[in-house]
């Protein structure tokens, strides 16, 4: 079957453009301003990219269109699509149908983590000889793509989105995918520009939840009211709690290692470089599905040990004159100050510089805004960035918004002058933490040139 895939650039469409290729599928692709790693990554595997929807696409005659969540009515391709009457459907639909149909589907869903938790449990089931087969948004050390399928294995880790599936089906991603094994991670409110409020997205939630059979699992940390709430509505599958002493839960023995342990069983102590609790807990629901699937807890004590993150998840970019930069892909209050709060026991009293561009859907708007001082408190300064126009402008004015952190609190406009501030400040043994979920104008590798230009 030929398909040509509407917006492949994005990571989901761009991994599941891999998978088809895999399954033996003939695909192309167009996106707008196709632009790396995905664009590098397909073109590696030999799939043809067409810059931009012009409705003359209709001449490569694919068997069907698989249309991603970036597309629009008004788009000329769709919209000559929709007046010839061919074929179309959603990524999610298209990877339900057909290729998730007859796997055992790790499914793992929540407000953060999402994708640590994915690489996480990728990684364990690849490290414990099991060849998963996965979609993932981002790419982990180790497992090199962001996408593989091979049709002779029959476990199926996939990062779930709650985010919708298409202009033409605004269920979540995830109701498409009827996992066997599902986490639940957590649950808040995020995605303001598609949901009006928390009870909506408990309510696609539950729609996930109802897609697991009986057979299957559910696992869900204690102690998390949103989720309480769509487990109350109904489980029919077994649900494992974790973070309870009489179930799944840790104990911290320094800030970058804890103890695995079920009931009064320890399962050894994982060593590694990522901070804070969040990740601890990332961990623990990751190893609790890794069990459901037959992997003994000391084997994935060993593969987490030897983990080392995913890429923009409190990566490190560079170290210059004992200042530290590291960029991290958060995008919302509360991964902002599990991430803060993380570094802060790692670094001791030494300085972190927190450098925020509030660019989801979410942060723009400003529906967290009254949030962010309290989020940003463990940080010693503050720098934020927002563009006064445009598609990435700010509905809300980051010096009113900021005004609790007082003078340790700087707005920026202009990037180049938001650098120039940063190099100012920073000191030796200084942290510098850029976050953020888009490109930032690659101020990453604007700060560490600075950085290294000084004297």
């Amino acid at each position: 079957m030929h398909l040509h895939i509407l917006g492949i650039c994005g990571t989901f469409m761009g991994s599941l453009a891999l998978i088809a290729r895999a399954a033996g599928h003939r695909v192309t692709g167009c996106d707008a301003g196709v632009y790396p790693p995905m664009s590098t990554q397909l073109e590696e595997q030999g799939i043809a990219l067409i810059e931009g929807f012009e409705a003359d696409q209709l001449a490569l005659k694919p068997d069907l269109f698989v249309i991603g969540n970036v597309v629009t009515r008004g788009n000329p391709l769709m919209e000559a699509i929709l007046d010839a009457g061919l074929p179309y459907t959603s990524g999610p639909q298209w990877l339900g149908e057909h290729i998730l149909q007859g796997q055992h589907v790790l499914a793992v869903a929540g407000t953060h983590g999402k994708t640590t938790t994915s690489s996480m449990l990728a990684w364990i089931l690849h490290y414990a000889g099991k060849q998963p087969n996965f979609l993932i948004g981002g790419v982990a050390p180790g497992l090199e793509v962001s996408g593989r399928y091979d049709p002779a294995q029959q476990l199926f880790v996939i990062e779930a989105d709650e985010y919708d599936t298409a202009f033409f089906d605004k269920r979540s991603k995830f109701v498409h995918y009827r996992p066997k094994t599902a986490i639940l991670n957590n649950l808040e409110f995020d995605h303001a520009d598609i949901f009006p409020d928390l009870a909506a997205i408990e309510t696609q939630f539950h729609h996930l939840v109802r897609t697991i059979a009986r057979s299957g699992q559910v696992i869900a940390p204690t102690g998390e009211e949103a989720l309480d709430r769509v487990l109350a509505r109904g489980c029919w599958a077994e649900l494992v709690r974790t973070g309870q002493e009489g179930g799944w839960h840790t104990r911290e023995m320094s800030p970058l290692s804890f103890e695995i342990r079920r009931d009064n069983t320890s399962y050894g102590l994982i060593q590694w470089t990522l901070t804070g609790a969040h990740n601890r807990n990332n961990a623990l629901v990751a190893i609790a599905a890794a069990a459901h699937v037959g992997v003994d807890p000391r084997t994935s004590v060993e593969a987490l040990s030897a983990f080392t993150g995913v890429k923009r998840r409190m990566e490190v970019r560079g170290t210059v004159r004992d200042i530290t930069v590291y960029d991290d892909f958060a995008h919302h209050p509360t991964a902002i100050r599990t991430t803060l709060d993380g570094l802060r026991a790692q670094v001791g009293k030494q300085r972190i510089l927190a450098v925020l561009e509030p660019r989801s859907n979410t942060m723009k708007l400003g529906t967290m805004a009254a949030r962010l001082p309290q989020a940003l408190e463990p940080a010693d300064l503050v720098f934020c960035f927002g563009q006064l126009e445009g598609k990435q402008a700010l509905g809300w004015n980051p010096a009113e918004v900021l005004a609790p952190l007082g003078a340790r609190m700087q707005a920026h406009h202009d990037i180049d002058s938001l650098v120039q501030a940063i190099v100012s400040a920073a000191q030796p043994n200084d942290h510098i933490l850029i976050m953020s979920n888009g490109g930032f104008a690659g101020v990453h590798a604007r700060l560490l040139d600075a950085l290294t230009r000084q004297h």
